[in-house]
């Protein structure tokens, strides 16, 4: 999978794909993450990318033309049925387990469109065919934690990133509470013990148990 990323702070993604999981399938060739910063692709002197929006309001609007050239260069001669193109949005198509498993399966390339300010300039989604996509029912600064969230959530599906398939929690019966060593923890002179089911070795009730 390779995940294209649109955005003006590509700096922002530094700490995040440098550590753990992620960090480890770009190592091994797993995924691969680009980014394309529209200050690049503007023929502003000055780099500028924001506009004021028509109609009036508060805040500035992305302009449309070094957004599209940014795509552009990411979608390059791409075929495109193996690219998907989403752009960010709280009243988007909700982002969750299904969707992640869809895009990895049906996809190699996915470029994400991070917003800033008051937006990106609407005809931007309409020429890229872009899909409106949503993390939940509220509104962020911009567009790149969302994108993290769905680089990571996409990325853990890819086979072999998790080493086992059984790692995906999703895949099988995985409870909301986990423990493990010791049996019996202390604290503050208050014993807090393991439920006996998961020291039964009896993995049918335990299975049982975790998806009550």
């Amino acid at each position: 999978m390779h995940f294209h990323i649109i955005t003006l702070f590509p700096s922002a993604f530094d700490s995040y794909l440098g550590e753990s999981i992620v960090k480890r399938a770009i190592e091994r060739k797993q995924i691969k993450v680009s980014f394309y910063n529209p200050r690049d692709f503007t023929k502003d002197k000055h780099k500028r990318v924001d506009r004021r929006p028509y109609g009036g309001g508060p805040g500035m609007v992305l302009e449309p033309e070094s957004m599209l050239r940014a795509a552009q260069k990411a979608l390059g001669r791409k075929d495109r049925k193996y690219v998907k193109v989403v752009f960010f949005e709280p009243e988007g198509t909700q982002f969750d387990t299904a969707y992640a498993d869809k895009v990895q399966t049906k996809y190699k390339h996915l470029i994400m469109i991070c917003g800033r300010y008051e937006g990106v300039d609407a005809r931007v989604k309409k020429i890229l065919r872009a899909e409106p996509v949503t993390i939940g029912p509220y509104t962020l600064t911009g567009g790149e934690l969302p994108a993290m969230i769905m680089l990571d959530c996409i990325t853990r599906r890819i086979p072999g990133v998790l080493g086992k398939d059984t790692s995906v929690e999703e895949r099988r019966v995985a409870g909301r509470d986990v423990y493990t060593r010791p049996e019996v923890f202390t604290w503050k002179g208050k014993n807090h013990r393991v439920p006996n089911v998961l020291l039964s070795g009896n993995h049918k009730e335990i299975d049982k148990w975790r998806t009550q």
